[in-house]
């Protein structure tokens, strides 16, 4: 049986995650359902992984166009990758 509930989230992450589901072909529910298993499935661990932004091999530096101090911004790059890498996986 499920259960309806609300929950208030940040503004922009709402909007990233109903671009992924969009993107994967699946509800922002089925998303969010599939996040919280990962998360209530998963024992803690002291240090949490960090999202690094790409590294320009010519000049050592972030790539043209990367603003390392805007974190959700990073994290939407990342997230755009991660459904392009899992398009070739259907």
């Amino acid at each position: 049986m499920t259960e309806r509930t609300t929950v208030r989230l940040p503004e922009d992450l709402i909007r990233r995650a109903k671009r992924k589901a969009a993107a994967e072909g699946r509800t922002l529910t089925a998303l969010i359902e599939q996040g919280l298993r990962l998360v209530v499935s998963k024992p803690r661990r002291a240090k949490t992984e960090r999202v690094l932004p790409r590294v320009s091999k010519a000049t050592g530096g972030p790539m043209p166009g990367i603003d390392i101090t805007d974190g959700s911004a990073l994290q939407e790059m990342d997230d755009l990758e991660y459904v392009e890498r899992m398009k070739h996986f259907k």
